[in-house]
C-alpha cells in the first residue's frame, strides 16, 4: 500500500470549526495486493466511495482542513475499530467475539466487497493484519484526532463532516424500496454523536440544494462516529452519505455524465456546511445547573 495513507489538505488559516474526512475514498491499489486478490481492480473498487474526495475538495477554500485517504477501503477500513478483525480471515483470532460487521466479513481487514464478494483466495497471517493496522490504520486515526482535537482547543468545538457514499442497492434494501429514496442520508447515531443544532444545520445546506435527506436510516453512522463523537464535550461528528447514482456510474465506477454539475452543487454544499463553524460553537453550552 501506499507509503503514506491518507493526505492532510490544509487551508492556508483555518476559519472553522468544521473538518471533513472522506475515509474511503482511497484508490491506491499496489500491484502487490492486485496479484494476491480473488477480484478484479474494477471488483475490488464497489466497496470504494470513488470520487468523494473529489466532490468535497473546495473544503480548504472555505477555511477547513480535508483529510482524504489514499489506502482503499479493500486493504483497510478506517471506518472501523481496530479490534475488529475478522477469524475467518485472519488466522488466530477468538471466534468467540464475534459481530454482525465481521459475520458479514466487514472487518477493519475486509475479507469481502459489494454482493459478499470473496476479496482473497486464502487466509492472511495475524503478522499481515497488525501490520496494516500499524502502517495505515493508526496514522489515520493519529491525523484525524490531531485535527479534531486541534481544532477543538482553538474553536471551542470540532465538528467532522465524515463523507461517504452509498449504492443504489444498499439504499432500496436499507428504506425496502419505500419512495421517494433518499439522496443524502446523515447518520449521528441518534443524536449520540453530535448535538441536534448541529445536525439541523447540515441537514438545511442539503435540502436548500434540493437534496431529499433523511437520519440514521438507512445508516446511523459507525465507528468514526461512535469513536469521536462526543457532543458534550463540543466533539461532533455527523457521518454523510451520498446516492452514487448522482454523480457515477457504479458499474464502470467512473464519473457519470452529470459529474461536474453535481461536483459545483457540492462545492456550493461544503461552503455553506464550512460556514456553520465559522462564527462561534454550534451547539450552545449547557447552563450550569
Amino acid at each position: 500500500m501506499p507509503e503514506i495513507a491518507y493526505d492532510i489538505h490544509q487551508p492556508a488559516t483555518q476559519s472553522t470549526s468544521v473538518v471533513f474526512a472522506t475515509p474511503h475514498s482511497g484508490r491506491a491499489y499496489t500491484r502487490a495486493f492486485l496479484a494476491r486478490s480473488a477480484l478484479d481492480p474494477l471488483a475490488l473498487r464497489s466497496s470504494e466511495d470513488a470520487f468523494v474526495d473529489r466532490l468535497i475538495e473546495t473544503a480548504p477554500r472555505h477555511g477547513a482542513p480535508l483529510l482524504a485517504a489514499r489506502t482503499p477501503r479493500a486493504w483497510v477500513d478506517f471506518n472501523r475499530s481496530q479490534d475488529e478483525l475478522d477469524p475467518a480471515l485472519i488466522d488466530g483470532i477468538d471466534r468467540a467475539a464475534l459481530s454482525p460487521r465481521l459475520a458479514a466479513g466487514l472487518g477493519v481487514v475486509p475479507r469481502v466487497v459489494s454482493n459478499g464478494r470473496a476479496i482473497y483466495r486464502e487466509k492472511l497471517s495475524r503478522a499481515e493484519a497488525e501490520m496494516r493496522l500499524a502502517t495505515a490504520w493508526r496514522p489515520y486515526h493519529g491525523a484525524l484526532h490531531g485535527l479534531m482535537s486541534d481544532t477543538r482547543a482553538r474553536f471551542g468545538e470540532a465538528i467532522l463532516i465524515d463523507m461517504h457514499s452509498m449504492p443504489t442497492e444498499a439504499i432500496d434494501a436499507g428504506t425496502r424500496g419505500r419512495a421517494p429514496r433518499p439522496q443524502v442520508v446523515l447518520g449521528d447515531r441518534f443524536g449520540a454523536a453530535a448535538g441536534d443544532a448541529v445536525v439541523a444545520r447540515i441537514e438545511a445546506a442539503f435540502r436548500r440544494a434540493g437534496l431529499r435527506v433523511a437520519r440514521n436510516t438507512p445508516f446511523a453512522g459507525a465507528f468514526v462516529a461512535e469513536h469521536y463523537g462526543r457532543p458534550l464535550q463540543g466533539w461532533h461528528v455527523v457521518q454523510v452519505e451520498l446516492d452514487r447514482g448522482l454523480y457515477m456510474d457504479e458499474r464502470r465506477v467512473a464519473p457519470a455524465a452529470g459529474f461536474a454539475a453535481f461536483q459545483r452543487l457540492m462545492a456550493g454544499i461544503v461552503a455553506e456546511l464550512a460556514e456553520i463553524g465559522a462564527g462561534g460553537p454550534a451547539e450552545l453550552p449547557l447552563a450550569a445547573e
